[in-house]
């Protein structure tokens, strides 16, 4: 049975955007995944105040404008820190723990919630106290009263996913598969925050 080729008008949007993506991310993999995670960061923060504003719309409260510095903050955070440390942070762990050594998935799931995790979330805290010029009192204050909630949190959300992606999911689509999760995870932030 002969295969027929489309034309590329011819493909649907979506097939369009995946095949593009995949030349970028390899001509271009860090750009790429920072891109990504500029973007899927702002719209992780943009989800957390419409959720916000339909919740005081429903108590009758006045809805505030859209915070478009807040979204720019997350957008910053997601392309200077998100899509780089995890590109390198994944790439290491294919390194330090390969897929020959019989526990790698346990040791590499135990390497991201002990240990990335933790120090993610904080350097989380630290680059947005810095975006939103903020002392260092501030900092401690927000760290004292959400960083330990926000922790077990993650702990609880974002276990049954990065046991998926740091064992399953290609290393090359790991921070894409995590940008995913991270929408809603950011939208989640930013309300715990406040």
């Amino acid at each position: 049975m002969p295969v027929e080729s489309l034309p590329v008008r011819d493909v649907s949007l979506h097939y369009r955007l995946l095949q593009q993506y995949l030349v970028l991310l390899k001509k271009y993999p860090i750009l790429t995944k920072s891109v990504t995670s500029g973007i899927l960061s702002a719209l992780g923060n943009l989800l957390s105040q419409t959720l916000e504003a339909r919740k005081k719309a429903k108590n009758g409260a006045p809805v505030t404008e859209v915070d478009v510095a807040g979204a720019a903050r997350y957008a910053i955070y997601g392309f200077l820190v998100t899509g780089p440390v995890s590109h390198y942070f994944y790439q290491l762990m294919e390194v330090w723990m390969p897929t020959t050594d019989p526990l790698c998935i346990v040791k590499r799931l135990l390497l991201d919630r002990l240990f990335f995790a933790p120090g993610f979330l904080l350097l989380f805290y630290f680059v947005m106290n810095i975006l939103e010029a903020k002392g260092w009192q501030d900092f401690e204050k927000k760290m004292r009263g959400s960083y330990w909630t926000a922790l077990k949190m993650n702990w609880k959300v974002w276990t049954p996913f990065q046991f998926i992606n740091v064992n399953f999911v290609p290393v090359q689509f790991r921070v894409l598969f995590a940008n995913m999760v991270a929408l809603f995870w950011y939208a989640y932030l930013a309300s715990v925050r406040k």
